[in-house]
């Protein structure tokens, strides 16, 4: 019950992580006129899914694998390292370790534990999947509950960045949403079924598209008021 719990918060959009602050790319793709609707919405949340959601779910899968077995500082670097390479736009990593960074602050109070004390001493900006698989293990999650909650957050944020960039009903925008739930199932699976790989061998499933968008997304905003940081 108590691991239920914690997944289902760590996923919560009122989880004090900082997540509200980000569109995942759908505040770019808005004002291009690339999404107008909830269809196009849903075909940028697929996109997005099996890309950057399918990553950051083997990411957390692999760090609650990782907070289970004891991981060393070298195994807590490799995962930092091998995430990194697998983000390569700047904007977007830096996006990632500032919700990292809120993310500890908001779940060691939930659930400390020493997986979380060597992970922030040996990356004192941990990239949020990281620590996101990291609390579902204090907690007594699985890697694959871990990996869910990675992926559903990949969507779920811009999912609510798309009702308030555009207007959109928010009961047809969630439906959309539910319609992505058995991909999302199968991403969590692959995710729990690579949790024990060496990191540099974990997927990597590259989206230039959304890189892009991060990159001219940081580059508006510093010039212009925008709604979402990134």
């Amino acid at each position: 019950m108590q691991a239920g719990l914690a997944v289902l918060a760590l996923a919560d959009a009122r989880f004090p992580g900082g997540g509200h602050a980000h569109s995942g790319g759908v505040e770019e793709a808005a004002s291009r006129g690339l999404i107008t609707d909830t269809a196009g919405l849903q075909e940028f949340l697929r996109g997005r899914l099996h890309t950057a959601g399918a990553v950051q779910a083997v990411f957390a899968a692999a760090a609650a694998h990782t907070a289970a077995h004891d991981g060393n500082r070298a195994h807590w670097t490799s995962l930092d390292v091998e995430l990194d390479a697998r983000t390569p736009s700047p904007a977007q990593r830096e996006a990632s370790r500032a919700q990292g960074r809120g993310t500890v602050r908001a779940g060691r109070a939930a659930w400390p534990s020493p997986a979380l004390d060597a992970l922030v001493t040996t990356c004192p900006r941990p990239h949020h999947p990281i620590v996101l698989g990291v609390l579902a293990a204090a907690a007594g999650a699985c890697p694959r509950d871990a990996a869910l909650a990675a992926g559903y957050l990949a969507i779920s944020g811009p999912s609510s960045a798309g009702v308030r960039l555009l207007g959109l009903d928010p009961m047809a925008v969630n439906a959309a949403v539910a319609g992505l739930g058995d991909e999302l199932d199968d991403i969590a699976d692959d995710a729990a079924g690579s949790a024990g790989t060496d990191p540099t061998d974990l997927p990597d499933l590259g989206t230039p598209a959304l890189d892009l968008f991060a990159e001219e997304h940081d580059r508006h905003h510093r010039e212009r008021v925008r709604l979402f940081a990134s």
